[in-house]
């Protein structure tokens, strides 16, 4: 994001002979973009059945002949058979409960670590973008990439999108909804750092290998589990997801700028409708996670909310913060008008400081944070109607206007339930609660003002007006549903006779 200090590092060159990379990391070897979106098992069958031994027509025989009908209509067969056993094509409408459940339980905080631990080692000499040591980690992430079977989306059949000596890192997972495929849904993550360190990147010691192993390693690591997890599903999501690993964001979100202006050939026929961007995933305190973008299109908090309350994980505490600033690859997508989120666990006394290292990273964090994030994605990328059209008022909005939303209202008329509301433009089936009267059914019942007001009798709202209409047909007990923090969790009310 736009500072154990160690001087030693082991040269970079030993690294890039070992397994992982080729000697030279500006010729790592890289397989073709691949053309078709069938699985390769698929055709791999295909070639082997239709596969005729080549022979001159002289060689031909009339037996032959008679078999190459039937071996072409043996292989169609098996294709039929292949493509109506492979849920990745008939299921394309359904991810179940149960096979969501399986893929965020492979997202392992043991598994991001050795990421981190990689990509944050001396040898890649603080990642800075153009480098040798910037280089050798794009390196890194490459083979990941390459043996999870993802498709290249970069120039020339790689995953490399180069631009001067920079590159960034582009892998495709194929939507399986022809009707939404070709909308594409961006998960990304800067890889680059800062190098050695010096007065305009750093905030000191100067010289020394500033590692960036919360900048932005952590959210390197949670996006290669995401892909991990994604590729584990026996359907993927109907909507194209493109994983992006930004190169150039510590000097001036340089990747993230360069990609939206030059996209590579394989992405030329892609819209663009969603974003989402993780930048220093591995702080997390308190349970406690910074959602920016929330506003830059209508119900985001409601997905957002919705997908952390996920029945097989502890739901994390969201902080919405409504600044909307170029500190990240973010920005550049929310000033093309693309909806977009940020998810970020906070600064801390090590930013831009070589002492951001490994054993700081909270790795036990670091997992939930990554699943939630999945669920979310999958959320948008499996759902097309949950996402609506940009908020061109994001623009103008600001902590201090959440702040003037979410204030305590001046007590007015006792209402019957003991509560007053706000509307809010970016969540209007989902009123701010800004007014609980002192021992009313709804301060017995744990009401907070801030709180959304998410459900009344399990019945979803429409705006502030069906609240009203609602809350006027109920007598004595209330079942509600709020939104505390991204937590849903349900009050009782209890109507109080001396309050009309």
């Amino acid at each position: 994001m736009i500072k154990t200090e160690r001087t030693g590092f082991e040269p970079v060159d030993q690294l890039l002979t070992g397994h992982v990379f080729s000697k030279d990391a500006h010729s790592t070897t890289l397989p073709p973009l691949l053309k078709s979106h069938f699985p390769r098992h698929w055709r791999n069958a295909a070639a082997g059945i239709l596969n005729v031994p080549r022979q001159s027509r002289k060689e031909a025989t009339p037996h032959r002949s008679f078999l190459n009908p039937i071996r072409k209509s043996l292989a169609i067969a098996v294709l039929g058979i292949l493509l109506f056993s492979n849920n990745r094509i008939l299921r394309a409408d359904v991810i179940s409960a149960q096979d969501e459940m399986a893929a965020v339980a492979t997202i392992s905080a043991s598994d991001a670590g050795r990421h981190i631990a990689a990509l944050a080692d001396d040898a890649f000499e603080g990642r800075e973008a153009g480098t040798r040591g910037g280089r050798a980690a794009g390196a890194y992430i490459v083979d990941n990439i390459d043996r999870l079977s993802l498709e290249p989306a970069g120039d020339a059949g790689s995953f490399y999108q180069s631009f001067g000596r920079m590159r960034n890192i582009l892998a495709l997972v194929p939507g399986s909804d022809p009707a939404v495929a070709d909308e594409l849904v961006i998960l990304s993550g800067h890889y680059d750092h800062v190098g050695y360190g010096k007065k305009s990147n750093s905030y000191g010691p100067f010289g020394l290998v500033h590692n960036g192993a919360d900048d932005n390693a952590s959210g390197v690591a949670g996006i290669l589990e995401i892909a991990e997890a994604i590729q584990s599903l026996p359907t993927p999501p109907r909507r194209s997801v493109l994983l992006a690993f930004w190169d150039g964001e510590e000097k001036g979100l340089l990747g993230s700028k360069h990609f939206l202006k030059n996209r590579p050939d394989p992405l030329g026929t892609y819209q663009i409708v969603f974003c989402i961007n993780l930048d220093m995933i591995g702080r997390l305190r308190n349970d406690r996670l910074e959602v920016f973008g929330s506003r830059t299109a209508e119900g985001m908090r409601s997905l957002c909310s919705v997908a952390n309350n996920y029945k097989a994980t502890k739901a994390l505490e969201l902080i919405y913060n409504w600044k909307i600033s170029a500190d990240s690859d973010h920005y550049p997508f929310i000033k093309k008008k693309i909806p977009t989120l940020m998810f970020h666990t906070g600064l801390h006394d090590n930013y831009h400081r070589p002492s951001d290292d490994v054993h700081l990273v909270n790795l036990i964090g670091l997992e939930p944070v990554a699943q939630f994030t999945l669920r979310t994605l999958l959320k948008v990328a499996h759902n097309p109607e949950d996402i609506k059209p940009f908020r061109e008022a994001c623009r103008q909005e600001s902590e201090a206007k959440r702040r003037k939303l979410e204030s305590r209202a001046v007590s007015g008329k006792k209402a019957r339930w003991g509560i007053g509301t706000r509307g809010d433009q970016a969540e209007p089936h989902v009123p701010v609660i800004v007014r609980v009267e002192p021992g009313s059914p709804a301060d017995r019942g744990g009401l907070k003002v801030a709180d959304r007001l998410v459900r009344i009798e399990n019945k979803t709202l429409v705006d502030q007006s069906d609240m009203v209409s609602q809350f006027g047909q109920l007598t004595g007990e209330v079942e509600l549903t709020i939104e505390r923090r991204g937590k849903i969790m349900k009050i009782i009310m209890k109507e109080d006779d001396n309050l009309n």
